[in-house]
């Protein structure tokens, strides 16, 4: 196993990769619930898309553990699942097995991209300030999710200025957040639950992230926050049923409903098109700003890996080969129920509790093959045990930002753009697309066209298109 993994050349031990993939797992491990319920408001059979979930996650997080012996999991993604949802199928009035069957062509898409060493020209071409700035984005990003996973804001809407669609509520920019007042208990628990996670991790505990879970649980339990009902909690979410449901949902892509109607309509080409891409856009920029935000920033990837891959062949680079890992999830996931399968940025959970290799999504992904059997359990975890453990991280990676020249505006405003569109945006690939848009419009005022690779063009001019397209739909 130490000559597999590289363990002792990593710095590592069994033991520590073996808390960090079981952190890892419990950091990300709301997805289980909450992509079922998404997906399934389109219709899908919820204890089969729970069951895909688990799938897709276990075959990508192998993947990337075995092929590139990087601590990095995957799942369906978040965001994705959304656009999955409510714009393509509750919007646009496709079928879900037509949703689908355009993730499986996004995911192939996703692969030939890869193979074509787009994705490697893409990293290569990103300027040195963005991939800084991409790092402490990510961190802004992770540790906002906690603080609103943990309740702790709360959002004020003017009368009028927001619509419900199908349930989602959208405010325009009036809305104002703020913070609750500390009269809930659920938000108490987060509270004590980040103080518990300050002390472990400044006390350096081997275990401190993954025993501050383990406490805050405890807590949620005590006070309440947290119900435990013995006599409902293994009657749901059964894995008899779920794969009793799969049928419905795997293979159902290429289905009479899937494939079978999706190019049926001719007026609807560029339609179908245009929603392809906003699903690849996302799916091609997430892993990467992933991968660059928070490899740099934790050691995970260092300049040597970039400058590895720079002079590589084929897949024989540790970025290389996380990309190419990266790119088998997505196809597969759509063949048995799920929307788009991506690296998940909580991965970083278990790379602060010291995860250092593949070993720690191997054990990431036998804690999602587990949980198929226990899943009641897991449903006693709630946010506010795992809010604390992305804030903290988050906190970490705002170190990138010491690296960026904030007093050379030509670096400071896509930097800034970058960062805060990621967080503020709510998505990795929105703040690559601001950061990217503004750094041409810097360089074309300050008459160096020329400094700007074609590559950051191709990506921008794709993402205005893509913009545009939603502002369509």
């Amino acid at each position: 196993m130490d000559k597999f993994f590289k363990l002792k050349e990593n710095g590592t031990t069994v033991s520590t990769e073996i808390m960090a993939g079981i952190t890892t797992f419990f950091a990300m491990s709301y997805i289980l619930f909450v992509n079922p319920s998404i997906l399934g408001s389109t219709g899908m059979p919820v204890q089969a898309v729970f069951l895909a979930t688990i799938l897709a996650s276990i075959v990508g997080t192998v993947a990337i553990g075995l092929i590139a012996n990087v601590p990095y999991a995957l799942a369906p993604g978040m965001g994705l699942n959304a656009f999955f949802a409510y714009t393509v199928v509750m919007s646009l009035g496709y079928t879900w097995q037509e949703a689908l069957a355009m993730v499986f062509i996004c995911g192939i898409v996703n692969i030939i991209v890869t193979f074509s060493s787009i994705r490697k020209a893409i990293i290569l071409g990103i300027p040195e300030s963005l991939q800084q700035a991409i790092g402490g984005g990510i961190g802004i990003f992770i540790a906002y999710i906690g603080i609103k996973n943990a309740g702790i804001l709360q959002f004020i809407a003017d009368p009028g200025t927001y619509t419900d669609n199908h349930g989602t509520i959208t405010a325009n920019s009036s809305i104002v957040p703020g913070l609750v007042n500390f009269n809930n208990t659920g938000v108490l628990v987060a509270l004590i639950g980040i103080v518990v996670t300050m002390f472990f991790v400044l006390r350096k505990w081997k275990a401190g992230i993954l025993l501050s879970i383990l406490v805050t649980t405890v807590v949620a339990i005590l006070t309440g926050v947290v119900k435990i009902d013995l006599n409902t909690l293994f009657t749901q979410n059964n894995l008899g049923t779920a794969i009793d449901q799969m049928g419905q949902t795997f293979g159902a892509a290429f289905g009479p409903k899937g494939f079978g109607t999706l190019f049926s309509n001719p007026n609807k080409y560029i339609e179908v098109l245009m929603t392809i891409l906003a699903f690849a856009l996302t799916s091609i920029f997430d892993p990467i700003g992933t991968f660059i935000g928070t490899g740099r920033s934790t050691g995970i990837f260092t300049d040597q890996d970039l400058k590895d891959m720079e002079s590589s062949h084929g897949f024989s680079s540790k970025m290389d080969k996380a990309l190419f890992a990266d790119m088998i999830a997505t196809p597969i996931g759509a063949i048995f129920g799920t929307s788009n399968t991506t690296v998940y940025v909580e991965s970083v959970a278990g790379i602060g509790a010291g995860g250092r290799t593949g070993l720690t999504s191997i054990v990431t992904a036998i804690m999602f093959a587990i949980s198929s059997l226990f899943l009641p359990l897991l449903s006693i975890v709630p946010t506010q045990a795992t809010a604390p453990i992305l804030i903290v991280v988050g906190t970490m990676m705002l170190g990138s930002f010491k690296n960026i020249e904030w007093t050379d505006l030509g670096e400071a405003i896509p930097a800034f753009f970058a960062s805060v569109f990621m967080g503020l945006g709510y998505s990795i690939s929105y703040g690559i697309a601001a950061g990217f848009i503004t750094y041409i419009f810097v360089k074309v005022f300050k008459g160096k066209i020329r400094e700007i690779k074609p590559v950051i063009w191709v990506v921008a001019i794709l993402f205005v298109i893509n913009f545009a397209v939603l502002a369509i739909l």
